[in-house]
């Protein structure tokens, strides 16, 4: 894992660019890490990139262990789960730089991003049906949630991979870019998040997080809550020009 801090930006890679940044237990206790690095160094936007030719190509099957129990497979399951509670939990937005395959869970990490950035040879899937596995990092529900339950059987039960520009248009990217575009154009984003107030961003994930499992009743009196709680921050009000123009 290679971690870096610019500025108020963290930079995590994963970094087994010789497996195509394949998935192990070192790789998920490197980026749980990393995750609490940027937190405690106050970062105020995280993103997540691989290194060499590719994202992160899913688990590495050569890191399986057959002697496995029960208790211990549930013991690495939920550590594997905690990748996305870090990236759901983290208080400012995370960006996902995705090139080449994001396969199985490197999809389901992106899955779990804020926004995210595809270079336009991306390759996303989920195949863990077809090699006798399940999904994890919650796809279960955030998959449906982006694409809507048709779609995500589809993409989970035939695991079929597709390119960046299917992914963008089922809503699973936020933009594509040209080719090896992916990193500077995700911190272009970064660098206009850090200039917005960094409560009122915060504050914005966690509504909308938050909003997209409430009625709209309940969303109504959450948005209120939330409003109120941009005025106690003690960060500037600033007027939009159309309103400053009435």
């Amino acid at each position: 894992m290679s971690y870096a801090l610019d500025g108020a930006i963290a930079w995590v890679r994963l970094d087994r660019p010789h497996r195509l940044n394949a998935v192990t237990a070192g790789l998920v206790d490197d980026l749980l890490d990393a995750f609490d690095r940027a937190r405690s160094d106050g970062a105020r936007v995280v993103i997540l990139a691989g290194t060499g030719r590719a994202f992160c190509a899913g688990f590495d099957l050569k890191d399986f262990t057959p002697d496995e129990t029960l208790d211990d497979a549930r013991v690495r399951l939920q550590r594997l789960q905690d990748v996305t509670r870090r990236t759901l939990s983290y208080p400012g937005p995370v960006i996902a730089a995705v090139h080449g395959y994001a396969i199985g869970a490197g999809a389901e990490f992106a899955l779990a991003c804020d926004l995210v950035i595809a270079s336009a040879d991306a390759v996303f899937a989920f195949p863990e049906v077809e090699v006798g596995l399940s999904s994890t990092n919650g796809a279960s529900a955030i998959l449906p949630r982006l694409v809507g339950p048709l779609r995500a059987k589809e993409l989970v039960l035939l695991g079929e991979r597709f390119g960046a520009d299917r992914a963008y248009e089922l809503g699973l990217v936020t933009r594509v870019v040209p080719d090896g575009a992916h990193e500077a154009a995700a911190a272009e984003i970064a660098e206009r998040l850090v200039a917005r107030p960094a409560g009122a961003l915060r504050l914005a994930k966690r509504l909308i997080d938050e909003g997209s499992e409430m009625s709209i009743a309940e969303a109504l009196d959450a948005e209120v809550d939330i409003a109120l709680s941009t005025l106690g921050t003690g960060e500037p009000q600033v007027a939009t020009s159309a309103f400053r123009e009435r």
